[in-house]
């Protein structure tokens, strides 16, 4: 698409003058299309991602459709926000586009701030902008009054939506008046938003931009895999790496937040963090020294982040999978902002991190690149190209060398040009001292040389991969290189350690104790060994004394029994024989039986009148199951 002037829009020459003065000529995609469709009076549902100019979109229109010549001044225009960030960055980027155009007052509402000042601002107010549980509290104080409000504007409502916020939305549509026009905006089209649309638009017209693809093509999108428990180290690492200028790294939680900022500012790093337990001055606090440069790192959760609008964020940090796919598209929609390139990391901790990641990759058709865990040798090489690089720039600008006469000196005292360029760039760089991390993935090892044990503690008992390693470490000859992989359960864990070291691991553990709780070490038997032991002949394990007299009477003399093979099929022989005359037989007497070892009594019932002995039978039998005197199967089987 050829890229349109805002000249061409048909806007008032005082908006163009703004608009050149904040640097702008050209149209952005939802811009051009949303613009012409406002000024007309069309309902419009506008669809696209973070730092595209949504805000200038919906709000050009919006100022120039403000009627200026009421004799007191009304709200016209009502903008709905999902937090007080970005409330604030909605009625600052209107101001400045309204600065030439007279009549135009702009009032941000939102919690945290005084309410007595947002009341008297209201009074002389025609576009408020502010979030949706602020603007409910004017409204029962009627400090707000929407009778005369022209258009109502959502900006991020799939973000309102999932913040609770959707009951309050409704209730302020259904207080503005019906012959208004309704502008909504969001990065995602979920259900909720589908009902809104149907339910307080007519007719709207639907712009979407990157329909088929959801995230930025400027946004390199790249992740880590590292083993559970060293999200820190590989964060140092990351940030080694990268060297970034400003970044934001996105925590789920408030708690996690403060723990990485403390983390990042012991370890040399300028860091803030943001959440939403944060009062209103120390928000604005973290934000102005995050924009002036004063901290360089902003670690916060995604719904304090949603108000950020800075332009030269040149990556952005997932410390902890996103919750939804959504969120994820908010997050790295923070870089690559104004034309400008950006990178997304993400940390995954373990296979399941991972698998979500990719179920991300997919549903965002994006392509996310795994990348290898970098090395403190290779982040210093890369530190060492970077000066040296900054070096020759610097000569080659430089047409006079004021040193060099001291050069001269120190070469005359008997030190080579060598050792004096050396102990100059470390008085002006540094000394390279690796104090980075290392971190090893585990490598694939063979079957065939470890084996497993089962140590009786898991999950329910809090326990980590690194409690285990530590314990079979301290106590053997073995390293956390020689375990092999952990697996932990709700009960049990079970370890690979080498073949070689099973006695001496068995033994070792033998009353240890794990996270303070006392421990059991066994043997794992897998699947193979389990079938091969229960295959194994057992006249080959147990001693000949051991084996009863019943089992050798059944076993062949080559087995240590007393009978051939060879008359054990006679013997076979004649039974097949009498069951042929049709005796019965199962027992070894010669009393009338059954098959299945029951006398049979029939014939007997029928001469003397008693009852049939199979319900005797079982009576007697539970009799003798709870103790009491009967007959049991013993004495009825010897009974003539």
């Amino acid at each position: 698409m050829d890229p349109i002037n805002f000249k061409q829009l048909g806007l008032p020459a005082q908006t163009l003058r703004a608009l050149e003065e904040m640097g702008f000529e050209n149209a952005t995609e939802i811009q051009a299309q949303s613009i012409p469709l406002i000024q007309m009076g069309y309902d419009v549902v506008g669809r696209s991602q973070t730092g595209t100019g949504k805000t200038a979109a919906f709000g050009i229109p919006a100022i120039n459709m403000i009627d200026t010549t009421e004799e007191k001044r009304s709200v016209q225009v009502l903008l709905l926000c999902p937090t007080r960030e970005l409330a604030v960055q909605a009625a600052d980027e209107i101001k400045k586009i309204s600065k030439y155009t007279d009549g135009i007052k702009v009032v941000a509402v939102y919690g945290g701030a005084p309410m007595d000042r947002q009341i008297m601002q209201l009074r002389n107010a025609n576009i408020v902008v502010g979030t949706p549980g602020r603007v409910m509290d004017h409204m029962r104080r009627h400090t707000l009054k929407l009778n005369n409000c022209k258009m109502i504007i959502l900006d991020e409502a799939d973000e309102m939506l999932s913040m609770g916020f959707r009951e309050d939305i409704e209730t302020i549509l259904q207080e503005v008046p019906e012959e208004r026009q309704t502008i909504l905006f969001s990065a995602t089209m979920p259900k909720e938003i589908m009902e809104i649309i149907s339910n307080y638009q007519k007719e709207p017209q639907i712009i979407e931009i990157n329909k088929q693809q959801v995230t930025l093509d400027a946004i390199g999108q790249f992740y880590y895999e590292v083993p559970m428990g060293r999200k820190n180290d590989m964060l140092l690492l990351l940030l080694a790496e990268h060297d970034p200028k400003r970044s934001i790294i996105f925590s789920n939680t408030k708690a996690m937040v403060d723990e990485l900022t403390t983390f990042l500012n012991e370890n040399g790093f300028k860091a803030d963090g943001l959440h939403g337990d944060m009062k209103q001055s120390q928000r604005d606090s973290v934000m102005g020294a995050f924009k002036g440069g004063r901290t360089t790192i902003l670690v916060a959760t995604d719904v304090a982040a949603r108000g950020i609008d800075v332009d030269d964020i040149d990556c952005v940090i997932n410390y902890d999978i996103p919750t939804n796919n959504e969120y994820y598209v908010h997050r790295i929609g923070r870089t690559g902002r104004a034309g400008k390139s950006g990178a997304a990391y993400t940390i995954c901790s373990g296979r399941r991190q991972v698998y979500l990641m990719n179920d991300i990759a997919r549903a965002t058709k994006s392509e996310v690149i795994k990348l290898d865990i970098p090395t403190a040798e290779s982040i210093l090489k890369k530190q060492r190209m970077l000066k040296q690089a900054e070096l020759i720039s610097k000569m080659e600008l430089v047409e006079e060398l004021p040193y060099l006469e001291v050069v001269e000196e120190l070469k005359e005292q008997g030190y080579s040009a060598e050792q004096i360029a050396a102990v100059a760039l470390g008085m002006v760089y540094g000394v390279e001292e690796s104090a980075l991390p290392v971190i090893q993935m585990e490598k694939k090892r063979r079957k065939g040389d470890f084996i497993k044990i089962r140590i009786n503690i898991g999950r329910e008992h809090r326990i980590a991969p690194n409690f285990i390693v530590g314990a079979i470490a301290e106590r053997t000859s073995l390293s956390g290189q020689d375990i092999g992989k952990i697996e932990i359960f709700d009960e049990d864990t079970l370890v690979e350690i080498p073949r070689s070291s099973e006695e001496e691991v068995l033994n070792a553990m033998v009353g240890c104790k794990i996270n303070g709780l006392d421990t059991e070490t066994r043997r794992w038997l897998t699947k193979e060994e389990m079938r091969a032991r229960k295959s194994r002949d057992f006249s080959e394990e147990a001693p000949k004394k051991e084996r009863s007299e019943f089992r050798k009477e059944r076993e062949p003399k080559e087995k240590g029994g007393f009978f051939h093979r060879e008359k054990k099929e006679k013997k076979d022989w004649d039974k097949k024989e009498k069951h042929k005359e049709g005796k019965k037989f199962g027992f070894a007497d010669k009393k009338p039986f059954k098959k299945d070892g029951k006398k049979d009594f029939r014939k007997d019932n029928k001469k003397d009148g008693r009852k049939s002995f199979g319900r005797d039978f079982k009576m007697d039998k539970k009799s003798e199951k709870k103790g009491n005197f009967g007959r049991s199967k013993k004495f009825l089987f010897d009974e003539e």
